[in-house]
């Protein structure tokens, strides 16, 4: 069974199509990497598989999304369970103005009946996680807002972490971020790997073929080519995404 799977989705914003018939299907432990040009979809088909979508005015979809196999988008599919399953990371770092560790152990507190042993215990594991227990395990009643941006963002990853969630939507998830923080990151989104199914938006080809396993080239709504990654970038199959691997549009 693959961890995520659509079929012939479309998407529509009141009478404008953002997404037209797009079929893909990602494995377990692998990392997807959304590129294309501003406004080419990659961000509609990201908020899709937590259903980020369903909040915008006129928004309706046809056709499936399937995560381990259920349909997400079933009349019987509570939207709260499911993004409490599907784990979010944004382009700025979203902490709380809370402490550190509150900040990781806010999604525990809510959604599970845990003891404050076991909230303990897996906060420690997803900051370890994170790569950032090194730097803040002495001072966990610090506030959040005190870390540096590439602090921050790891922090807002072991947020999502924490819960354990079944799959990690990353959006653009370094391009606040300086170099250093940066390469942080995507050598965190490999270990990652290893637990978790990750789909991350980037306009940074570089960045798409270091981090990646498979690669999604959008263009004006459509999905003009998916395959794994390193056959993507030297052997593209169409002419639109040599193009823009090139640089000679978008």
């Amino acid at each position: 069974m693959y961890k995520v799977e659509t079929h012939s989705v479309s998407v529509w914003y009141g009478s404008y199509k953002a997404l037209d018939a797009v079929s893909l299907a990602l494995e377990r432990n692998q990392v997807l990497a959304l590129i294309g040009p501003s406004g080419c979809g990659k961000s509609t088909f990201l908020r899709l598989l937590n259903r980020m979508n369903d909040f915008i005015e006129g928004f309706r979809i046809e056709g499936r999304i399937l995560i381990d196999g259920e349909d997400i988008y079933a009349p019987t599919v509570d939207p709260v369970h499911l993004r409490r399953r599907v784990g979010m990371v944004f382009q700025k770092p979203t902490p709380f103005p809370f402490s550190i560790y509150e900040n990781v152990a806010y999604g525990l507190r809510l959604q599970n009946r845990l003891k404050e042993s076991q909230v303990r215990e897996r906060v420690v594991q997803a900051l370890q996680q994170a790569a950032l227990w090194d730097e803040v395990k002495d001072n966990l009643k610090r506030s959040a807002l005190s870390l540096s941006g590439g602090q921050q963002q790891r922090l807002c990853i072991a947020r999502a972490l924490a819960v354990r969630p079944a799959l990690l939507l990353m959006d653009e998830p370094t391009s606040a971020l300086d170099p250093i923080s940066t390469a942080k990151i995507e050598e965190l989104i490999h270990e990652l790997r290893n637990s978790y199914t990750i789909v991350v938006v980037t306009h940074n080809m570089q960045q798409a073929a270091r981090i990646s396993d498979m690669t999604a080239f959008f263009y004006m709504g459509k999905l003009v080519e998916y395959g794994r990654t390193k056959d993507f970038f030297t052997n593209p199959q169409h002419p639109e995404t040599l193009k823009y691997i090139t640089g000679r549009f978008g």
